[in-house]
């Protein structure tokens, strides 16, 4: 399938005066996709459709919500979806709006632009994670027209995942993930910092060198470590020594201990515990229907599981419940480092066992009419 439209505008973003702002600054709404392929999403996707409906009811509480749905099961999603939250037809190979929609970018006042990147499924036909993937790869586009936002369309593969921001000029990474071969093979750091500043507007990057264990996108940053706000960084946690994931999370408890912003400010560093380590049972796996185009999915594979993939709504944070034993934690913990915030938690077992958490599913839309300073330019701080 040919790429729709012919629209995207000449320049880059940097140039034209527009950035990507944080997360926890105002939005005007959120889209979702609604998950519908029964290899990714065991028994016919019912269950995963049902904690889909559950996250889109607790943002909805406090934004606007879409949904972009098959018209196969535009039906179906419109009964399980609470009635203010909207349900619009929207092909998809997948679920995962956070990596194939939309990066909004803010600038004029009472506008909004978005950065359309390029996607190959996490790793492309030989180490990607379903395939084929032509329909997501137009996500980002038809979001953007039906929102009336003009489009850059970035010359790299990146997700959406791969990348936090504060806003004043900070970039979040993973070289894991970022620099990965499967995606932009030839990718130096050094051109990679140059193209996101032209297409994030930032001017500042704060590297960690890996994601969390056994994380199936490479190490997306926003499984592993995301602004709170400027200057302050949540970060996936265990003390457990004999964990894989401990010497991650000290190493990278250290790069952001030794780390400086776009302003010059040391990072603050709140350390969220990590839940399990969890694992996909018998019963889930056997729900699956399996599939050539789809990575396998297996009982006893332990799952990426990560307080750290929550959604910031407008005054407050939508975050994952995945294990009893350390849920009421992970929740005063954000409760105490956002403070204003309402913390809810829906349980996201299912979202989890199809490979991502409430972050992954979500893309949030700033509001263009909230006051907000321009990012430190290159040089500046």
């Amino acid at each position: 399938m040919s790429e729709i439209g012919s629209d995207a505008l000449a320049g880059t973003p940097a140039a034209d005066g527009w950035w990507m702002p944080g997360e926890f600054e105002a939005h005007a709404g959120c889209w979702m996709l609604w998950p519908e392929r029964p290899d990714n999403w065991r028994e016919q996707a019912r269950p995963g459709q049902r904690a889909f409906a559950a996250v889109a009811a607790a943002i909805a509480r406090f934004e606007p919500v879409r949904v972009g749905v098959s018209a196969a099961h535009a039906a179906a999603a419109r009964a399980l979806l609470p009635p203010q939250v909207g349900v619009l037809t929207l092909a998809h190979d997948d679920c995962w709006m956070r990596d194939v929609g939309p990066t909004y970018l803010v600038g004029v006042p009472g506008q909004l632009r978005g950065v359309h990147w390029h996607f190959n499924a996490w790793g492309g036909l030989e180490e990607g994670l379903y395939h084929p993937w032509d329909q997501d790869t137009q996500v980002a586009a038809k979001v953007l027209a039906l929102d009336g936002r003009a489009r850059y369309r970035a010359p790299i593969v990146l997700e959406g995942g791969a990348i936090h921001v504060d806003g004043e000029g900070t970039a979040l990474l993973a070289a894991e993930c970022v620099l990965n071969p499967n995606r932009n093979p030839g990718m130096t750091r050094e051109r990679m910092e140059a193209l996101l500043r032209e297409y994030l507007g930032v001017t500042h990057f704060i590297w960690l060198r890996l994601g969390v264990y056994l994380d199936e996108t490479d190490g997306h940053i926003d499984n592993m470590a995301c602004f709170l706000a400027p200057g302050k960084v949540c970060l996936t946690w265990t003390e457990d020594r004999a964990d894989p994931q401990y010497e991650r999370s000290q190493e990278a408890e250290a790069r952001l201990a030794a780390a400086r912003d776009a302003r010059g400010r040391r990072i603050e560093v709140v350390k969220l515990p990590m839940p399990g380590p969890l694992y996909m049972t018998e019963t889930e796996a056997a729900g699956l229907t399996p599939s050539a185009a789809c990575k396998p999915r297996r009982a006893g594979e332990r799952l990426a599981a990560s307080y750290v993939n929550f959604y910031f709504a407008n005054g407050a944070l939508v975050i994952p419940q995945l294990d009893a034993r350390t849920d009421a934690e992970a929740a005063a913990i954000l409760r105490q480092a956002c403070p204003g915030r309402e913390v809810i938690g829906v349980p996201a077992r299912e979202i989890l066992l199809g490979g991502g958490g409430i972050h992954c599913i979500t893309q949030q839309v700033p509001d263009p009419h909230a006051p907000r300073a321009r990012p430190v330019r290159a040089g500046a701080g």
